[in-house]
């Protein structure tokens, strides 16, 4: 095996496995039993530098609230498993999934994972599987801090969420997994790299530092203070100069929390239905966690 990784570059190598993560109880009223957990298929490579997008498994197999959703563009994917669990079937659909993107990309890799029932291995044309076995020195790189980032990154988005100010109970299945897919473009590529190092994937050689402050491409608080509007910096100012009463009155008032937060939810439904490429929502998501920390001060 040692010898075999020698053979990719560390963006080639890629490790694959499961994880589940609580949801949180159905609010009243809904109509959806979305089960108590979701099973999570994660997938990156040894730089840190590709992330494959989350692959969700829960036991629901038509949630009303995907209905209308494109899903083929969203940032993350659903399916039902038995008891939300992921199965052979689900797992080789994936594994097809995966070949045909890195067919596209033309990049042939090495996928790691761990030997399972539910991981059936498949002649595939650009990736070549490699099952780990639980007796030698190399671990699973998921295992090393991975997943447990992420679960961290979902915990503080749930604990975040604002029903009074997004006129809403307990979120839904489809709010759930969107903040998963912000949580999983939370874990810092630099963490995922270390991880791999710890597991013996790839040599230890000058690891760069890992920030987990904040996820890479966020806006921080002084650069949004630095670029606010500096005009409004420095409080009232009067009427500018050839400003009459009447231009002035037909500014609109300053919008509330709540308006923004339904205005948000409006932008992010509208996005679900019509979106043309799952990059779209990395650039709301962006914007809804500025929002985020204009509303904390």
């Amino acid at each position: 095996l040692p010898g075999l990784l020698r053979n990719y570059a560390p963006a080639e190598i890629f490790a694959c496995g499961e994880t589940a993560v609580l949801l949180p109880a159905s609010a009243p009223g809904k109509g959806e039993s979305t089960g108590e957990r979701l099973t999570l298929l994660l997938c990156a490579n040894a730089s840190g530098s590709e992330k494959v997008p989350l692959r969700a498994v829960g036991d629901s197999p038509r949630p009303r609230c995907l209905r209308g959703v494109n899903l083929e563009q969203m940032p993350w994917s659903y399916r039902a498993g038995s008891l939300a669990g992921l199965t052979a079937p689900l797992f080789a659909e994936w594994l097809r999934e995966f070949n045909e993107g890195m067919r596209r990309q033309g990049k042939s890799v090495l996928l790691l994972l761990a030997k399972h029932e539910a991981h059936p291995y498949l002649q595939l044309s650009n990736v070549r599987m490699v099952f780990v076995p639980p007796a030698t020195a190399l671990a699973q790189p998921l295992d090393r801090g991975i997943a447990s980032d992420l679960k961290g990154h979902y915990r503080r988005r749930l604990l975040r969420w604002l029903p009074a100010e997004r006129g809403a109970g307990q979120p839904s299945l489809l709010d759930v997994l969107h903040m998963l897919a912000q949580a999983w473009g939370d874990v810092h590529p630099g963490l995922i790299a270390s991880c791999f190092r710890a597991a013996g994937v790839t040599p230890d050689a000058g690891a760069e530092a890992v920030s987990l402050t904040s996820a890479p491409g966020l806006l921080s608080r002084e650069q949004l203070q630095r670029d606010g509007d500096p005009a409004g910096a420095d409080g009232d100012e009067g009427m500018a100069e050839g400003e009459d009463a009447g231009e002035l009155a037909a500014v609109p008032p300053c919008p509330s929390e709540r308006e923004v937060w339904r205005s948000l939810a409006t932008l992010r439904r509208y996005l679900e239905c019509q979106a043309t490429s799952p990059d779209l929502f990395q650039a709301f998501y962006e914007l809804e966690d500025a929002v985020h920390m204009v509303s904390a001060g």
